[in-house]
């Protein structure tokens, strides 16, 4: 039986959606591998010491942040941590040669960044031999030492040609560098949600007949929400609001000329996404990548409050004519009415984009198995991803 495991953490949603998404692609697969996620701050904090002395684990502190839109200084605090990381890379290894000794993985694939090279050189030492997998859930790498890093025989998993040629810019051999087709998204974004969708607006209080905004901020929702809702009263809406209460109610207060829905938590993300026609939103991967899977081009911002890692991901919505950039949601309102104007070429356009990066991974992570001589044990499932078929995808 062979064991993998997905390294995330809690610090944004889409690191521990994107070890759920590969996880349920590998079981769908139904190859006889132990897929195991691992909570990298619960490796390193065991005893959650941080949370009982501060009162909140690290990850909840950047995530209310997140909500607040307290991301103006970011980069710096990149910076500081970065060298935070670098002052505990002792005794971080220590931590993680002992849990990799003790859980005994055949390859260990991370969806965090900051963290790889002391989770490589950790493995490394104690599991010689065990291939070391970075994914990354971003768009691309933000360097120095963010994603990727020189001198390791890690092998990275890239969703853009921009990510690609910056791990070769770094030193990276062909063989370590894995091309998709995009970002890993969740499976259920791949299947139909409705089967009528005029019918399933209706049962919502909305008007099958008028165009629709889908606004999410992420799993925290965004006070940046109650803005937009305000400018755009006299479109229909379908606002997702994550887990902040607070926010939902404060919506559905509000005054609006046009049906509007406002939901609290859910799962069910793919099925709300179907019933609108554009997206608006913050500039992460996952949600631009969700979005457009189905169907929806984005509006988004970019300015020097949008976090360093996601300033490329506007770069990208221009060149794939997948939607708006803007600089603030001050313009909101017009830019809304010109997606409206403008829908059927943006929707076109989203169209022409093939995301299958979930799917793709378990087969490349296969791939690497059996190059480091580990059977992956896949059998004829694995027959159709050929050589040729990999080159489909490589820039």
């Amino acid at each position: 039986m062979t064991t993998i495991d997905l390294v995330y953490f809690n610090a944004g949603g889409g690191h521990r959606a994107s070890a759920l998404a590969i996880e349920a692609a590998i079981g769908e697969l139904g190859w006889p591998w132990t897929v195991r996620l691992v909570n990298l701050f619960e490796v390193l904090d065991s005893r959650d010491i941080f949370r009982k002395v501060v009162g909140m684990r690290p990850e909840d502190i950047y995530n209310k942040r997140l909500a607040r839109g307290w991301t103006l200084a970011m980069r710096h605090e990149l910076r500081l941590l970065q060298g935070g990381i670098r002052l505990g890379h002792r005794l971080m290894a220590r931590k993680l040669r002992r849990h990799w000794s003790e859980t005994l993985p055949d390859a260990v694939v991370s969806m965090v960044p900051n963290f790889n090279r002391v989770m490589y050189e950790s493995l490394a030492e104690a599991r010689p031999g065990a291939p070391y997998v970075t994914i990354l859930t971003d768009l691309a790498d933000y360097p120095p030492r963010f994603w990727m890093e020189r001198g390791l025989q890690q092998h990275v998993i890239c969703g853009t040609p921009k990510a690609v040629e910056q791990a070769r810019a770094m030193g990276y051999a062909e063989r370590q560098i894995h091309a998709t087709s995009g970002m890993v998204i969740r499976p259920d974004f791949y299947r139909q949600a409705v089967a009528d969708r005029a019918q399933e607006r209706r049962r919502h209080g909305l008007d099958p007949a008028q165009p629709t905004g889908v606004v999410m901020f992420g799993g925290e929702g965004s006070r940046a929400m109650l803005r937009i809702a305000q400018e755009l009263a006299d479109t229909q809406l379908i606002l997702l609001c994550g887990r902040n209460r607070a926010l939902a109610e404060r919506l559905r207060a509000q005054p609006a000329r046009a049906p509007r829905l406002v939901q609290d938590f859910t799962s069910e993300i793919p099925y709300f996404m179907t019933l609108g026609d554009f997206f608006i939103g913050k500039p992460g991967p996952g949600s631009i990548s969700e979005a457009v899977r189905r169907g929806l081009p984005v509006i988004v911002v970019s300015n020097r409050a949008t976090m360093p890692q996601e300033r490329y991901n506007a770069q990208w919505v221009r060149e794939a004519g997948a939607g708006m950039v803007l600089d603030s949601f001050r313009s909101i309102r017009p830019a809304a009415a010109e997606m409206i104007r403008s829908l059927a070429t943006f929707r076109a356009n989203v169209a022409s984009i093939d995301n299958q990066a979930v799917f793709e991974i378990p087969h490349i992570l296969a791939e690497i198995l059996r190059a480091h001589g580990i059977p992956a044990q896949t059998g004829a499932q694995d027959a159709l991803w050929q050589p040729e078929a990999r080159a489909a995808h490589r820039p």
